[in-house]
């Protein structure tokens, strides 16, 4: 397909599979209640513009939020503003969380000691 001499055959399974990505692009996702006293999962990534996050119970989504970072917030290192989405996170959803089990996920490395920091004697 990168060369311009070569054919291009657009098959029924190629139909098929642009049918099925088209769908999911065009459908919306649907946002369930949170059932009872269920714990939670929280993943929370950053980039330089802004912070996101979604809170989902037992593999379903219950909510997403985002927003943009504050001028004096883009001048943080990396591992502040991923720690800034899990607070933000943590304060938009606190009436969720409050006094349940919760796993909070985020690809930033470092802030696994911030989660699990080592005893000290």
């Amino acid at each position: 397909m990168t060369q311009n001499k070569a054919k291009f055959i657009w098959s029924e399974a190629y139909e098929k599979s642009f049918q099925k990505l088209k769908d999911r692009f065009t459908s919306t996702s649907v946002l369930t209640l949170p059932e009872g006293t269920d714990g939670f999962v929280v993943y929370c990534d950053s980039s330089k513009v802004g912070v996101g996050c979604v809170l989902m119970q037992n593999g379903k989504v219950i909510a997403y939020a985002s927003r943009q970072l504050e001028i004096h917030e883009k001048k943080y290192p990396t591992h502040d503003i991923e720690l800034a989405a899990v607070v933000f996170a943590l304060k938009i959803w606190r009436n969720y969380l409050y006094g349940v089990h919760l796993d909070v996920f985020t690809d930033h490395k470092s802030l696994q000691y911030v989660f699990s920091p080592k005893k000290v004697p």
